[in-house]
Protein backbone atom coordinates (compact mmCIF):
# COMPACT_ATOMS: atom_id res chain seq x y z
CA UNK A 1 0.00 0.00 0.00
CA UNK A 2 1.34 3.21 -0.72
CA UNK A 3 1.35 5.75 2.65
CA UNK A 4 2.70 8.98 0.05
CA UNK A 5 0.82 11.75 -0.20
CA UNK A 6 0.34 12.60 -4.03
CA UNK A 7 0.45 16.32 -5.18
CA UNK A 8 -2.30 17.30 -7.48
CA UNK A 9 -0.08 17.97 -10.76
CA UNK A 10 0.05 21.89 -11.65
CA UNK A 11 -1.88 21.55 -14.06
CA UNK A 12 -4.65 20.35 -11.86
CA UNK A 13 -4.51 22.55 -9.31
CA UNK A 14 -4.50 25.55 -11.83
CA UNK A 15 -7.46 24.20 -12.94
CA UNK A 16 -9.06 24.04 -9.27
CA UNK A 17 -7.78 27.91 -8.60
CA UNK A 18 -9.42 29.41 -11.15
CA UNK A 19 -12.63 27.25 -10.90
CA UNK A 20 -12.93 28.42 -7.41
CA UNK A 21 -12.13 32.12 -8.24
CA UNK A 22 -14.69 32.52 -11.41
CA UNK A 23 -17.16 30.20 -9.76
CA UNK A 24 -17.62 31.74 -6.53
CA UNK A 25 -17.04 34.94 -8.49
CA UNK A 26 -19.04 34.78 -10.87
CA UNK A 27 -21.47 31.41 -10.66
CA UNK A 28 -21.11 28.04 -11.60
CA UNK A 29 -23.69 28.10 -14.39
CA UNK A 30 -22.18 31.36 -15.90
CA UNK A 31 -18.97 30.30 -15.92
CA UNK A 32 -18.11 27.90 -19.29
CA UNK A 33 -15.13 25.29 -19.28
CA UNK A 34 -13.57 27.71 -21.68
CA UNK A 35 -13.24 30.30 -19.23
CA UNK A 36 -11.63 27.71 -16.93
CA UNK A 37 -9.14 26.44 -19.60
CA UNK A 38 -8.21 29.60 -20.39
CA UNK A 39 -7.72 31.01 -17.25
CA UNK A 40 -5.96 28.22 -16.03
CA UNK A 41 -3.27 28.37 -19.11
CA UNK A 42 -4.53 24.74 -19.80
CA UNK A 43 -6.04 22.92 -23.06
CA UNK A 44 -9.50 21.21 -23.08
CA UNK A 45 -7.75 17.69 -22.81
CA UNK A 46 -5.82 18.48 -19.84
CA UNK A 47 -9.76 19.53 -18.04
CA UNK A 48 -11.04 16.33 -19.29
CA UNK A 49 -7.94 14.13 -18.85
CA UNK A 50 -8.21 15.46 -15.03
CA UNK A 51 -11.97 15.58 -14.20
CA UNK A 52 -13.85 14.52 -16.96
CA UNK A 53 -16.12 17.37 -17.10
CA UNK A 54 -17.38 20.62 -15.60
CA UNK A 55 -19.77 18.21 -12.37
CA UNK A 56 -16.35 17.29 -11.48
CA UNK A 57 -14.35 19.94 -11.22
CA UNK A 58 -17.47 21.45 -9.30
CA UNK A 59 -16.83 18.78 -7.27
CA UNK A 60 -13.38 19.66 -6.46
CA UNK A 61 -13.67 23.24 -6.35
CA UNK A 62 -16.46 22.84 -3.57
CA UNK A 63 -14.17 20.58 -2.03
CA UNK A 64 -11.41 22.68 -1.69
CA UNK A 65 -13.59 25.30 -0.15
CA UNK A 66 -14.79 21.81 2.46
CA UNK A 67 -10.78 21.22 3.20
CA UNK A 68 -9.93 24.83 3.37
CA UNK A 69 -12.65 24.97 6.19
CA UNK A 70 -11.18 21.88 7.97
CA UNK A 71 -8.35 23.23 7.63
CA UNK A 72 -8.94 26.46 9.63
CA UNK A 73 -10.55 24.14 12.40
CA UNK A 74 -7.45 22.16 12.70
CA UNK A 75 -5.40 24.90 12.49
CA UNK A 76 -7.38 26.16 15.76
CA UNK A 77 -7.82 23.01 17.21
CA UNK A 78 -3.57 22.95 17.44
CA UNK A 79 -2.97 26.24 18.63
CA UNK A 80 -5.68 26.32 21.35
CA UNK A 81 -6.33 24.40 23.93
CA UNK A 82 -9.13 25.64 26.40
CA UNK A 83 -12.23 24.79 24.99
CA UNK A 84 -13.60 28.44 25.81
CA UNK A 85 -10.75 29.99 24.25
CA UNK A 86 -11.82 27.45 21.20
CA UNK A 87 -15.18 28.76 20.84
CA UNK A 88 -13.91 32.32 21.08
CA UNK A 89 -11.63 31.40 18.19
CA UNK A 90 -14.59 30.10 15.94
CA UNK A 91 -16.42 32.89 16.32
CA UNK A 92 -13.87 35.31 15.42
CA UNK A 93 -12.50 32.88 12.53
CA UNK A 94 -16.14 33.21 11.09
CA UNK A 95 -16.13 37.01 11.21
CA UNK A 96 -12.93 36.98 9.60
CA UNK A 97 -14.37 34.64 6.78
CA UNK A 98 -16.97 37.09 6.40
CA UNK A 99 -14.71 40.22 6.06
CA UNK A 100 -11.92 38.47 4.06
CA UNK A 101 -12.84 35.31 2.50
CA UNK A 102 -16.10 34.78 1.42
CA UNK A 103 -17.54 37.98 0.60
CA UNK A 104 -19.87 36.98 -1.46
CA UNK A 105 -21.64 34.67 0.29
CA UNK A 106 -21.18 31.16 0.96
CA UNK A 107 -19.85 29.00 -1.80
CA UNK A 108 -22.10 25.82 -0.65
CA UNK A 109 -25.35 27.96 -0.68
CA UNK A 110 -23.93 29.92 -3.98
CA UNK A 111 -23.57 26.30 -5.26
CA UNK A 112 -26.68 24.69 -3.58
CA UNK A 113 -29.16 27.30 -5.48
CA UNK A 114 -27.71 26.84 -8.94
CA UNK A 115 -28.20 22.25 -8.12
CA UNK A 116 -31.44 21.90 -6.88
CA UNK A 117 -31.54 18.67 -7.31
CA UNK A 118 -30.91 17.00 -3.55
CA UNK A 119 -30.30 13.69 -4.82
CA UNK A 120 -27.46 14.65 -6.90
CA UNK A 121 -23.64 14.73 -6.30
CA UNK A 122 -23.10 18.01 -6.20
CA UNK A 123 -25.55 18.53 -3.12
CA UNK A 124 -24.49 15.53 -1.97
CA UNK A 125 -21.27 17.02 -1.31
CA UNK A 126 -22.95 19.90 0.50
CA UNK A 127 -25.06 17.81 2.86
CA UNK A 128 -21.49 16.18 3.74
CA UNK A 129 -20.37 19.59 4.33
CA UNK A 130 -22.69 21.17 6.08
CA UNK A 131 -23.09 17.42 8.34
CA UNK A 132 -19.44 17.81 9.30
CA UNK A 133 -19.69 21.58 9.94
CA UNK A 134 -22.58 21.15 12.22
CA UNK A 135 -21.03 18.28 14.18
CA UNK A 136 -17.88 20.10 14.63
CA UNK A 137 -19.69 22.46 16.57
CA UNK A 138 -21.18 20.21 18.50
CA UNK A 139 -18.00 19.09 19.46
CA UNK A 140 -16.50 22.52 20.39
CA UNK A 141 -19.73 23.66 22.62
CA UNK A 142 -19.82 20.17 24.03
CA UNK A 143 -15.94 20.74 25.09
CA UNK A 144 -16.64 24.21 26.36
CA UNK A 145 -20.04 22.45 28.62
CA UNK A 146 -22.24 24.23 26.85
CA UNK A 147 -25.93 23.08 27.39
CA UNK A 148 -27.97 21.82 24.84
CA UNK A 149 -24.55 21.72 22.30
CA UNK A 150 -26.69 20.57 19.43
CA UNK A 151 -28.80 23.64 19.62
CA UNK A 152 -25.78 25.84 19.98
CA UNK A 153 -24.13 24.26 16.68
CA UNK A 154 -28.05 24.77 15.11
CA UNK A 155 -27.84 28.14 16.39
CA UNK A 156 -24.37 28.89 14.84
CA UNK A 157 -24.48 27.16 11.77
CA UNK A 158 -27.52 29.56 10.95
CA UNK A 159 -26.09 32.78 11.80
CA UNK A 160 -23.02 31.70 9.90
CA UNK A 161 -25.39 31.40 6.87
CA UNK A 162 -27.32 34.10 7.41
CA UNK A 163 -23.78 36.12 8.41
CA UNK A 164 -22.34 34.92 4.92
CA UNK A 165 -25.45 35.68 2.33
CA UNK A 166 -26.11 39.55 4.53
CA UNK A 167 -22.12 40.05 4.45
CA UNK A 168 -22.46 40.18 0.54
CA UNK A 169 -25.87 41.98 0.62
CA UNK A 170 -25.07 44.51 3.36
CA UNK A 171 -21.33 44.53 3.37
CA UNK A 172 -18.84 42.83 5.87
CA UNK A 173 -18.98 46.10 8.29
CA UNK A 174 -22.54 46.01 9.47
CA UNK A 175 -22.83 42.08 9.21
CA UNK A 176 -19.66 40.79 10.80
CA UNK A 177 -19.94 42.74 14.30
CA UNK A 178 -23.45 42.02 14.30
CA UNK A 179 -22.64 38.15 13.89
CA UNK A 180 -20.04 38.34 16.75
CA UNK A 181 -22.41 39.94 19.13
CA UNK A 182 -25.36 37.19 18.32
CA UNK A 183 -23.08 34.12 18.30
CA UNK A 184 -21.88 35.55 21.74
CA UNK A 185 -25.25 35.97 22.90
CA UNK A 186 -25.99 32.53 21.92
CA UNK A 187 -23.16 30.36 23.64
CA UNK A 188 -23.36 32.71 26.90
CA UNK A 189 -27.44 32.00 26.70
CA UNK A 190 -25.96 28.43 27.20
CA UNK A 191 -23.80 28.11 29.57
CA UNK A 192 -24.54 26.11 32.48
CA UNK A 193 -25.49 27.93 35.55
Amino acid sequence: MDTTTKRPSPARARLIDAATRLFYEQGIHAVGVDRVIEEAGVTRATLYKQFGGKENLVLAYLGHEDEMLRAMFTEAGATVSDPDALLDAVVQGIAADIREHHTRGCPFINAAAEYPDAGGAVRQLIDEHREWFRSTLQQVAEAADLERPEEVAASLVLLRDAALVGGYLDGEGRVSPAFERTARAVIDAHRAR
